[in-house]
């Protein structure tokens, strides 16, 4: 029908999280494919992106994509950056392409971004806290800064009249409750199954997305980035009983799990 306008796709590649999950490639370290209404981004492409998007059914072509995200410096979250980079401009061929990264993403002795890849990107922009950003269709903003060992934004994407939030890694403390209250969807980094006891361990465990969870109370929300104490957990069992205690939808992401927004 004229005026009829597709939904959004959020393909989440990988569900590895933590050193060993992703050094033993228990699950994919892959990063997230986002489309939406023919804009086509990667969000965090952590190491083996480009070759899941070469297995992809069907496959995700690089040299289509629009832009890139990272979210921080760590490398299960930036590792591929720079191999996207050059295929997606066909080796610098083709000046096309927008990064979204934060600042330590691109100075300093934590830069991922190789400098000679730059120019061949046509823009790069530096995230900043709770700040607007447009590429194509695809609007978004960043969080609050998340407590963790990086300078590290969560994401809330306008996919539609949906807001999709993606509460990447972080340390829980109350302002991510105001951060995303307005999201219909929330995709979690859940990396441990309880609190680690040092602060050095800076991500969220299952009793702070419950606190999150009963607090905002999503249309839907998607466990992800799993550690090893999570994937000992069975992640499908903890979203099953985060389900039926909070009386909302909860699911544990699978790689390559597929969500129409």
């Amino acid at each position: 029908m004229g005026g009829e306008k597709k939904m959004a796709t959020i393909k989440i590649l990988g569900t590895a999280g933590a050193r060993y999950v992703v050094a033993k490639q228990l699950r994919s370290s892959a990063g997230t494919y986002i489309e939406h209404e023919g804009t086509r981004l990667i969000l965090d492409p952590g190491p083996g992106t480009l070759v899941r998007m070469a297995s992809a059914r069907p496959r995700l072509d690089v040299e289509k994509l629009n832009g890139l995200i990272l979210t921080h410096t760590h490398l299960d979250h930036s590792n591929d950056v720079n191999i996207l980079i050059d295929g997606l401009t066909e080796g610098g061929l083709k000046k096309r392409g927008v990064l979204f990264a934060p600042k330590e993403c691109l100075e300093g002795e934590t830069a991922v971004v190789l400098k000679y890849l730059r120019p061949y990107l046509k823009d790069i922009q530096t995230l900043r806290p709770e700040a607007s950003y447009r590429i194509g269709n695809i609007s978004f903003k960043t969080s609050c800064r998340h407590y963790h060992t990086a300078e590290t934004y969560g994401l809330i994407f306008e996919l539609g009249s949906k807001r999709v939030g993606f509460v990447v890694d972080t340390l829980f403390f109350p302002g991510l409750i105001d951060c995303y209250r307005e999201c219909q969807i929330l995709i979690l980094n859940v990396v441990r199954y309880k609190p680690h006891p040092s602060p050095n361990v800076q991500h969220l465990c299952v009793r702070d997305v419950e606190e999150i969870l009963e607090k905002i109370r999503p249309e839907k929300a998607i466990l992800t980035h799993f550690g090893m104490t999570m994937i000992r957990a069975r992640p499908h069992q903890v979203a099953a009983k985060l389900s039926r205690k909070l009386n909302l939808e909860v699911i544990a992401a699978y790689d390559g799990l597929t969500l129409e927004v």
